[in-house]
C-alpha cells in the first residue's frame, strides 16, 4: 500500500468543522422572539438551504424554549438554494418567516433574514492563495457566509501591499463585494486578477466565465484548498448542448414560478420568435419533471444553476436563454457566455 496523507484534499478535518455543534452559529433567536412578540405571532415559519436543514429541529427545540407554549412552529421542507427561493406558500400561512443562511436580496418586513455567518478561519488559505496573485491591483468578492470578514480581508491583504478593488454590485446584492451564484456585478472593477474567498467552484467559475480577461484565484477556506478558476471543461460541457440542441424543432421553454427566479419577458421573447416553443410553469426543475414532456430540447429562463450545475443529468439538451439564441442561429457561436441575473427580481 502506498503511502498517502492522513487527510484528504477537501476533508473537512482540516478545517476544524467536524468539530463545530450546531449551537455554535448565531441563529439570532432573540430577533426572532422580539418579533413574535411584536406581531403577536400565533406560527412561526423556519426556511433553511438544502444543506442546514439538518438543524432544523435544533433550532425548532431552542425556539420552542423561548416563545409561548401556542406558538406553532413550522419547518420548510421545500427545496431551497439562495435567498431567491422563499418558501412563499409557508411564508402567507405564518406569521412570522425566517430565512436563514442567506442574506437579504429585497428589502421586506416578511421576511426575517439570518445569515449564519461561518466560523472558519479564512486567513491561513487566504495566505496560501498569495503564491497565485501578483502585488498590485487585485479584487475581492465572497459569499454571504464570509462577509463577517470581508472588511479584515481586505485591510489584511492591504497589509501585504495589494490595492484591493471592491464594489457593491446592483440591487439584487446586499454586500460590497457579495457575489451571488447567478450574480457576478461585484467584480465588475478595475483589476486583472481577482480573489474569490469562499466554498465551492461554482461562483467562481460563473465569475471567470463573466470576466473572462480576469485571473480568479479560488481561497476555499471550507476544503482547504487553492485552485485558479479553469472554465475549460465547463465551456466544452456547454458547446456540446448547444450543438445537440441544433436540430430541436419542438422546445420547451421553462418558466420558473419561485419568486425570485422568474423570467417572464425572457420566456415570452423566446415564445413570440417560435411557433414550436411551448410555454412550461414549474416551481422545481429537475430532470425526473421533465422527463415526461416530448420536446427535443429546453431552454430555462429560471435559475442558470439548473442549467450549469445538472445540464448533463436531463435527458434533452437544456439550455440557457443566451445558448437558445445560438442554437436557433440567431447568435453565432462565439456569443456563448454564462446565464446571469443582473437586478432581476
Amino acid at each position: 500500500m502506498s503511502q498517502q496523507s492522513e487527510y484528504s484534499e477537501g476533508d473537512l478535518r482540516k478545517t476544524g468543522m467536524s468539530l463545530k455543534h450546531d449551537r455554535e452559529w448565531d441563529y439570532e433567536l432573540d430577533r426572532i422572539v422580539d418579533a413574535v412578540e411584536e406581531r403577536d405571532a400565533k406560527k412561526v415559519g423556519l426556511q433553511f438551504p438544502e444543506g442546514l436543514k439538518r438543524r432544523g429541529p435544533k433550532v425548532a427545540d431552542d425556539l420552542r424554549e423561548l416563545l409561548p407554549d401556542d406558538v406553532t412552529i413550522l419547518i420548510s421542507g421545500q427545496p431551497c438554494y439562495g435567498a431567491c427561493d422563499l418558501d412563499t406558500y409557508l411564508m402567507k400561512r405564518t406569521d412570522v418567516f425566517v430565512h436563514f443562511g442567506h442574506s437579504p436580496m429585497k428589502n421586506t418586513d416578511k421576511v426575517i433574514y439570518v445569515p449564519l455567518f461561518s466560523n472558519v478561519d479564512v486567513f491561513p488559505i487566504v495566505e496560501d492563495a498569495l503564491d497565485e496573485l501578483e502585488v498590485g491591483d487585485v479584487g475581492l468578492v465572497t459569499t454571504a457566509q464570509h462577509m463577517n470578514r470581508f472588511e479584515e480581508m481586505r485591510e489584511w491583504l492591504e497589509d501585504r501591499g495589494f490595492d484591493v478593488h471592491t464594489r457593491k454590485g446592483d440591487d439584487r446584492l446586499t454586500h460590497e463585494g457579495q457575489v451571488l451564484g447567478c450574480n457576478y456585478a461585484s467584480a465588475d472593477i478595475d483589476a486583472d486578477q481577482v480573489l474569490y474567498v469562499g466554498g465551492g467552484k461554482f461562483h467562481p467559475l460563473g465569475l471567470a466565465m463573466e470576466h473572462p480577461d480576469k485571473t480568479v484565484v479560488i481561497a476555499d477556506p471550507v476544503n482547504n484548498v487553492v485552485t485558479v478558476a479553469d472554465t475549460e471543461k465547463f465551456m466544452k460541457q456547454r458547446y456540446g448542448a448547444v450543438h445537440r440542441a441544433m436540430d430541436a424543432e419542438k422546445w420547451g421553454v421553462i418558466f420558473c414560478t419561485k419568486i425570485g427566479q422568474g423570467r417572464w419577458e425572457v420566456a415570452q421573447d423566446i415564445l413570440d420568435d417560435n411557433d414550436d416553443a411551448y410555454l412550461i410553469t414549474m416551481d422545481e426543475v429537475t430532470p425526473d419533471r421533465l422527463r415526461n414532456f416530448d420536446m427535443d430540447a429546453f431552454v430555462n429562463t429560471g435559475c442558470p444553476r439548473i442549467t450549469t450545475d445538472d445540464g448533463p443529468r436531463f435527458h434533452k439538451p437544456m439550455l440557457t436563454p443566451g445558448e437558445y439564441e445560438i442554437a436557433v442561429g440567431n447568435k453565432p457561436l462565439d456569443a456563448l457566455e454564462f446565464d446571469t441575473f443582473h437586478g432581476t427580481w
